[in-house]
């Protein structure tokens, strides 16, 4: 993580000859100061993807006159861009259900510094770890989902996403599906840690399926969230040994360490720009 503060220009666009060239020169001619610098060309799709991290003392005339200057070569290649600057940090979301072991540790992370953003409130469809949440200064909202209410309710949720200005919403274990509409309003934005090896094991207690396989690895995936249930862009996965004497129980055990690390970075790598969807699929600048 960098700590100094910084402009992230993320580029999306069609493969060709000169953009890092362009773009460079660009950065160059106005004295910026590249603090890290990623590229990756995805030759199936002819497409090119950059993010270059830009000290921002360096660009005396600030990000607003600096992206405006950069439009014209956006246009000119066909660019899909973003240029965030670190000094204002994203405002995330958490919603959770009854088990506390990611949230806990995001917000445990988020207090240590290690992710850069704002945590303007925590919504959940129980009140069990309203304690946990209150006792760090975050308003806890427990919105109840039945099938009866679930429109009413994400329709509550909405509210308070848009009175709270959230811009990313982590699922620590929300054990709800999101309607397709919610997925729509924040395409790239809505992240999810499934408790298994995606594609496999998905649904209900995915621990004792790969328990019933004799599985000798079991691990976590964290995904942006679409309207196809578990399907999303994968951002993040890890994966722990088992061992033939080992129960359910330590499978649950292993997979609820391996489930909050990989939340965690898959949230740190969104938060810094590092993720960029290329399709179905990603390209994590680690």
């Amino acid at each position: 993580m960098l700590s100094e503060r910084h402009y992230t220009l993320t580029i999306d666009c069609p493969d060709r000859v000169g953009i890092v060239a362009e773009v460079s020169r660009f950065i160059a001619e106005r004295g910026g100061w590249i603090l890290e610098a990623n590229h990756h060309a995805d030759r199936e799709r002819g497409r090119f993807f950059m993010r270059n991290a830009i000290l921002a003392s360096s660009l005396p005339e600030g990000r607003d006159r600096f992206a405006a200057g950069f439009a014209p070569i956006a246009d000119r290649y066909d660019m899909t861009w973003r240029l965030s600057d670190s000094a204002v940090p994203r405002r995330v979301a958490l919603l959770v259900s009854k088990l506390d072991h990611c949230l806990i540790d995001l917000l445990y992370r988020w207090r240590a510094g290690e992710l850069r953003c704002e945590i303007p409130c925590v919504i959940a469809n129980h009140d069990d770890l309203r304690r946990d949440v209150e006792v760090h200064g975050i308003p806890f909202h427990h919105v109840p989902v039945t099938p009866e209410t679930k429109p009413a309710a994400f329709a509550e949720i909405e509210r308070l996403l848009q009175g709270h200005e959230v811009d990313t919403l982590v699922l620590a274990r929300y054990m709800q599906i999101l309607p397709p509409d919610t997925c729509a309003r924040y395409p790239g934005r809505v992240i999810n840690i499934h408790h298994s090896f995606l594609p496999s094991f998905i649904g209900a207690k995915p621990y004792h399926r790969a328990f019933e396989r004799g599985v000798k690895l079991i691990g976590a995936t964290s995904h942006y969230v679409t309207a196809d249930l578990d399907e999303g862009p994968i951002i993040e996965q890890d994966v722990v040994r088992v061992e033939h004497g080992d129960t359910v129980d330590d499978l649950i055990r292993y997979g609820r360490d391996v489930e909050r690390a990989v939340l965690a970075r898959a949230l740190r790598y969104h938060l810094e720009d590092r993720v960029m969807l290329n399709g179905h699929r990603t390209v994590v600048f680690r």
